[in-house]
């Protein structure tokens, strides 16, 4: 059996008659910047989330970093965030002249440690930046509680989690801003690169469109110095017909990653754990294994394709080494890292594909 490691194919060709039907528009009108498209994804994506405002842009990383920028976060400044996430949360902060700041992560969980974070403020720390990794939020009352004492914003890196809820409320609606990616293999995927910032602070909100347009309040006249960070009409067309079908997919995407917990219950396999108080889109299902490079083999054997996010910690990689850190400072990262793996995850997953990787894991 050939199983996708996400099968867009399947999910093109249950929406392509709408999708076809919305890109068509944007191509006869000939507007492909800014317009109708992207004024009604925004709308929706505000409604869907609960924040005041939403406001699409270029990528999950250009969110990350237009966020950063409405802050005015640069030289100097220290932005606590976690070492194990995709480089583009802490790439961002560097990229400003600012320095990560890494706190150690749940083991359970793999968010952030929230009683970890006080002991590492300072008076350079200028925000905190937690993760939503995998789908599930991090303990964001908990970081807002700190953030609040030391009169800090937290920005949620919600690139995984759009969709999921924390204590009723949904991620993107959590923190001061929050920031998530359309990438093609997220949740909710665009045809191309895309992303999304949310708030509920008008002025924040008033700023970012100006960052995200090389800075200007009007036309040629730049207030800030600014970023091209625009999405377009094409890829805002295409998520607001996905976004129809969210959250059918969000449902699916619960019942598969919970039908996969319960399968691989009594194996030597870890499975991830979800808070009771909140809910996981599932990004990718990942579990931990001893012996992962022996289960990738295996699975790719019988046509099992895998991935492992995130094999490196940030505070390991090359580009970070004059942050000081080292091999053993933070020892639950690095164990994750040798031992996650992500396995087949779409809302297309089928029972019996589903059930033949299950088997595929057990050996049999």
């Amino acid at each position: 059996m050939k199983i996708n490691f996400i099968d867009l194919k399947a999910q093109y060709a249950d929406y392509k008659s709408e999708i076809d039907k919305e890109v068509a528009e944007v191509l006869s009108t000939a507007q492909f910047i800014g317009g109708e498209k992207l004024n009604s994804l925004e709308e929706n994506l505000a409604t869907y989330t609960g924040a005041k405002y939403a406001i699409g842009c270029s990528s999950g990383t250009d969110a990350l970093l237009l966020s950063l920028m409405a802050l005015g976060i640069g030289q100097g400044d220290e932005v606590i965030t976690t070492p194990f996430t995709f480089i583009a949360t802490a790439e961002v902060i560097a990229f400003l002249g600012a320095k990560p700041v890494f706190v150690e992560i749940e083991e359970d969980s793999y968010n952030i440690d929230p009683t970890k974070i006080e002991a590492l403020i300072t008076p350079n720390t200028k925000a905190i930046m937690p993760v939503s990794l995998y789908g599930q939020c991090a303990d964001m009352d908990a970081i807002n509680e700190i953030a609040k004492k030391h009169k800090l914003p937290v920005i949620e890196d919600a690139c995984q989690s759009f969709g999921a809820t924390y204590k009723g409320k949904k991620s993107c609606n959590l923190s001061t801003i929050a920031c998530t990616s359309f990438f093609p293999s997220k949740p909710l995927g665009a045809y191309g690169d895309g992303g999304a910032i949310f708030t509920n602070d008008k002025e924040l909100e008033q700023k970012i469109r100006m960052l995200l347009n090389h800075g200007q309040n009007e036309r040629y006249k730049h207030k800030f110095i600014g970023i091209n960070g625009r999405l377009d009409a094409i890829q805002a067309a295409v998520l607001s017909v996905k976004l129809k079908h969210f959250d059918k997919e969000v449902k699916a995407r619960n019942d598969i990653g919970t039908r996969y917990s319960k399968l691989l219950k009594d194996t030597n396999v870890t499975t991830p754990k979800i808070s009771k108080s909140s809910t996981s889109v599932f990004a990718q299902y990942s579990i931990r294994v001893e012996d992962r490079e022996e289960m990738i083999a295996k699975l790719s054997e019988q046509g099992i394709p895998t991935a492992v996010h995130y094999p490196v910690p940030l505070h390991l990689q090359e580009c970070f080494s004059n942050l000081g850190y080292k091999e053993g400072d933070f020892p639950v990262s690095e164990k994750i890292s040798t031992q996650i793996m992500s396995l087949p995850m779409s809302s297309y997953l089928r029972d019996e594909e589903q059930d033949y990787i299950i088997e595929a894991i057990k050996g049999k």
